[in-house]
């Protein structure tokens, strides 16, 4: 008997007051989204870079909202099998028919990952910022609050891995019970403790808890990786290929320990297989998570040779003559602000 393949625990529930419709997923990515808040305004700060309390916030709030657009449309469009999004495109947002969810849960990354990347290049673009060293900044903010993300999904019971016998396994109360009448499963169940009743016709596993994997990988290692080069990056951009790169290679891995989605399968099966999804991952057969890790991967090649050659790469750590964002601003500071918005209200009347 495996003693290392425990129960999920029994005490650790999606809601955090049962019966209230507040859930640890959604609490984890306020967590998230305020860590990556804190960490982009400390090198602000520390690099006393030219951008007030007010951009900063604005770049988050539409930096956040393109992410969670990103992310919901990629996932209905890209794991969502059947054609209900490209007929009602309105469920994509609102996914309820009669008080009942009626549609695909959950949020993909790398669609996330395509509209915060689009929300810095506009915003930069606006504002006049130097999108290179916005996108280093946020490279080195966004890994550290992803960690509760995949903690969120953890609680939730979702996304765990494929079954194992060894020594990390969980048996998720949720997840997709396996007939005894294969050979594998009854073997599965016997190394690792797991009793069949009788005229049992599914028994749960213990699974890999992948979730917990990437958030150890992709989340805390990769961030101290990239917050150890911050201060270090040899040219702008440098860090926005860290971290598309790391990212990138640390998910195409962990993904052969995750159990792909049933309804999709492998996206590419180089060597045609017909083991199960659960019982094993074989090693040229790859899942969409894959296929798109292996994209960002080659993104990020790209980018790094596209960055260093670009003009004006210089890594920029300090900002001497800009003024010290932690710090309030002078009266004269204040004054020639105020004049400034008194002579662009003028402008505008004579404009009119």
């Amino acid at each position: 008997m495996n003693l290392l393949a425990v129960q999920f625990p029994s005490w650790l529930k999606a809601e955090i007051i049962p019966g209230l419709p507040f859930r640890w997923y959604g609490l984890m990515y306020i967590v998230a989204f305020s860590i990556a808040f804190l960490l982009y305004r400390k090198q602000v700060r520390e690099r006393r870079f030219p951008m007030s309390e007010d951009d900063l916030s604005g770049l988050f709030f539409w930096g956040i909202l393109a992410l969670l657009v990103g992310a919901r449309v990629f996932a209905t469009f890209v794991y969502e099998t059947r054609d209900i999004y490209r007929r009602q495109p309105w469920l994509i947002f609102w996914p309820f028919q009669n008080g009942r969810f009626t549609g695909l849960q959950g949020m993909s990354y790398h669609g996330g990952v395509i509209g915060g990347a689009l929300s810095i290049v506009i915003y930069s673009a606006i504002k006049r910022f130097d999108f290179r060293e916005i996108g280093d900044m946020y490279a080195a903010s966004i890994p550290l609050g992803y960690t509760f993300g995949r903690l969120g999904n953890f609680i939730n019971g979702e996304l765990y891995g494929r079954v194992t016998t060894g020594a990390l396994g969980i048996i998720f109360p949720y997840a997709q019970p396996l007939s005894p009448q294969e050979s594998w499963v009854r073997e599965a169940a016997e190394k690792t403790g797991v009793t069949i009743p009788g005229g049992s016709t599914l028994v749960n596993l213990p699974r890999y808890p992948s979730q917990l994997f990437e958030a150890l990988f992709e989340g805390l290692i990769l961030w101290l990786i990239i917050w150890i080069w911050r201060n270090r990056k040899p040219f702008k951009g440098f860090l926005l290929s860290l971290y598309l790169g790391g990212y990138g290679i640390f998910r195409f891995f962990i993904e052969y320990f995750r159990e792909p989605d049933s309804d999709l399968g492998y996206r590419i099966q180089l060597i045609p297989t017909t083991l199960s999804p659960a019982q094993a991952h074989p090693l040229l057969c790859f899942s969409t998570g894959q296929v798109f890790s292996f994209c960002m991967v080659l993104l990020a090649i790209v980018w790094y040779f596209i960055a260093r050659k670009l003009p004006d790469n210089e890594a920029v750590r300090i900002y001497p003559d800009a003024p010290d964002p932690s710090k309030p601003p002078t009266a004269e500071e204040l004054q020639e602000r105020e004049n400034l918005r008194k002579n662009r209200r003028k402008l505008r009347k004579r404009l009119k």
